[in-house]
């Protein structure tokens, strides 16, 4: 499959300049192609910046980055027209959305005014500025990023806006041996400088297409709905998923699917994704809101529903 071979490049790409990150990077591969935007949430230092740099000289494309303040305004995400006294007219400088991967650092630390106006670009990948409307660059991947610690001067992301984010995740601690292999490979140099672009924008838009193809049996649909359904009826919720949460679990999982190399979805894709896709859209009962809480309840859920037999390729 050609989504296969070009995760398999990409992927080789990333690993010189981060490690021990593979199924961090594989599930926002699998966000690009399923169309949706990533939220991580995970202390300073992680590798967050270095990993979205990382992916968008791979796929030879524009990044941009933000960093969230509380004085931050609406326009200095989107762009703004200026009046240019030399011709006596008005000239649009864009902001920095305008480009592939963009990374909203501590987004939570923004004013929700500002948040906002994330989400027509997000959602539609269409941006207004002074009523005029518009297109953002294909592919365009959102990749906000939350400190979990520091609670003082944020602002909590709407909900609105969190289902916005077809992944929310945390990049886990690294092993001894990943660690110490980061101290040798940027000991007398930065890999970043060397990494060089192994395919286009162009071929991840056709990857985009290929996986709209992905095949999902009814009974997978089936095992999707039951789980939005357990949900809803879980005493340990205030409130379940919405069927916008399901499309997102199938389409990621198609995704997910395609990268793994099968044309096809399997139920473990779908049990494996359920806690990232699913676990910043529902509300607890005990009020307990943290990502560990949230995944946990989800895990629970879908641990309960009957998982279904069949031949998924057919």
């Amino acid at each position: 499959m050609i989504t296969r071979d070009l995760y398999l490049k990409v992927l080789g790409n990333v690993r010189r300049c981060i490690i021990g990150r593979d199924e961090t990077f594989s599930l926002i591969f699998s966000a690009i192609l399923a169309g949706g935007h990533v939220l991580l949430e995970d202390n300073p230092g992680t590798g967050k910046t270095t990993l979205a740099k990382c992916i968008a000289k791979s796929i030879n494309g524009d990044m941009g980055r933000i960093q969230f303040t509380p004085d931050l305004m609406p326009q200095d995400i989107t762009g703004i027209n200026v009046y240019s006294r030399k011709d006596e007219e008005f000239h649009l400088l864009k902001g920095p959305i305008f480009t592939n991967i963009l990374l909203a650092d501590e987004i939570n630390r923004a004013t929700p005014r500002t948040q906002s106006s994330l989400l027509e670009s997000m959602e539609e990948r269409t941006c207004t500025i002074d009523r005029e409307t518009l297109s953002l660059p294909s592919p365009f991947l959102v990749i906000a990023t939350e400190n979990p610690l520091e609670t003082t001067g944020t602002y909590p992301i709407p909900e609105a806006q969190l289902d916005r984010f077809l992944i929310k995740m945390s990049m886990d601690n690294l092993n001894k041996e990943d660690e110490i292999t980061i101290l040798e490979t940027y000991k007398s140099a930065n890999p970043m400088e060397e990494i060089q672009p192994v395919c286009s924008c162009e071929d991840i838009l056709n990857a985009i297409n290929e996986v709209k193809n992905i095949y999902v049996h009814k009974c997978i649909e089936e095992y999707i709905v039951d789980i939005a359904i357990a949900t809803r009826n879980s005493n340990k919720l205030l409130v379940g998923i919405s069927p916008r949460a399901s499309i997102a679990l199938m389409r990621v999982s198609q995704a997910f699917a395609a990268i793994s190399g099968r044309n096809y979805v399997i139920p473990d894709d779908v049990r494996f994704l359920a806690p990232y896709v699913l676990g910043h859209r529902i509300i607890t009962a005990s009020g307990i809101q943290t990502m560990l809480e949230c995944n946990t309840v989800i895990n629970d859920i879908v641990k309960g529903i009957i998982v279904p037999t069949e031949n998924w390729a057919e």
